[in-house]
């Protein structure tokens, strides 16, 4: 059996690129952390390190080993933060990863309704994309993430669990006022783009209506993009939800049918899940 202060020692060289560091980082010896490395190398029948000139780095079975003992790590920590919180979740820590515009509007009402019901209860949030949110929470380092997910997003990998908070519809915003409000009268327009599942989704509705937009800007800030069409510089999509958190002058929003994407709270493993993530996702179905 693999054991757990031998994968810390690893996943510490993995993180910090040498023995030197990771005796550092964990208040160990040098000859410490080289002993735990050598009895892990010895449990698994496998070299994980390797000498390059002074210093180390890991094998490629190092690396994947690495990588599933910060999983490993992260659900123990989590269990460890679950059983403090069981008895009355009147203390302990619950975490949200979640994408902007969410971590915007459903968090801080989820916040509020949580303090209301377990005020002993520590919140935490993390704003990051939904695959490193859902990456956080096979990990162990997030216990709940808010993600979405459009008609031809791909599947989700084993082991995540959707639980639906809300339809949020797509709006074309363009300089306002405009003329005609549909995807196909701004083929010729200049277009922006954001992060990955939006930018796939804006060329499927581009695709549906006829046309291959022209992206002339891409950027993430939902606040950003409204800017630039404001200015004349483009036409975009933005998702319900970013409108919600922030609805910049000089737009207009004009709903496009059929282009829901769907909102969830996902969380990693079997049923049932552990009172504090039970209480979080109550709380954001309340703010949803």
């Amino acid at each position: 059996m693999l054991d757990l202060v031998r994968l810390r020692v690893l996943t510490a060289v993995a993180r910090t690129g040498s023995i030197t560091a990771a005796a550092k980082d964990l208040h160990y010896t040098q000859p410490s952390v080289s002993h735990h490395i050598a009895r892990l190398e010895a449990e698994t029948g496998a070299t994980l390190l390797q000498r390059v000139g002074r210093g180390v780095r890991l094998t490629p079975t190092g690396e994947l080993l690495a990588e599933r003992a910060l999983e490993i790590i992260g659900r123990v920590d989590a269990a460890a933060a679950e059983l403090s919180a069981h008895i009355g979740l009147s203390a302990g820590k619950v975490r949200l990863a979640g994408f902007s515009s969410a971590m915007s509007t459903l968090a801080p009402a989820a916040a509020t309704a949580l303090a209301d019901t377990h005020p002993g209860l520590e919140l935490s949030l993390t704003d990051t994309h939904p695959p490193e949110a859902l990456r956080l929470l096979r990990a162990g380092k997030a216990d709940v993430a808010i993600v979405f997910r459009y008609d031809e997003s791909p599947s989700e990998e084993p082991g995540i669990r959707l639980h639906h908070l809300l339809d949020d519809p797509t709006y074309l915003v363009t300089p306002g006022p405009s003329g005609n409000q549909t995807l196909a009268a701004h083929r010729d327009a200049r277009w922006i783009a954001g992060c990955e599942r939006c930018r796939g989704h804006l060329l499927e509705l581009c695709a549906q209506a006829g046309f291959t937009p022209n992206i002339t800007y891409s950027t993430d800030d939902m606040v950003v993009m409204q800017s630039l069409v404001a200015a004349g510089l483009g036409v975009t999509t933005v998702p319900g939800l970013a409108l919600r958190a922030h609805r910049g002058p000089g737009i207009e929003a004009t709903e496009v049918p059929a282009s829901t994407r769907r909102v969830y709270a996902a969380t990693y493993g079997e049923p049932p899940d552990p009172p504090a993530t039970t209480a979080l996702l109550a709380a954001l179905r309340q703010a949803a």
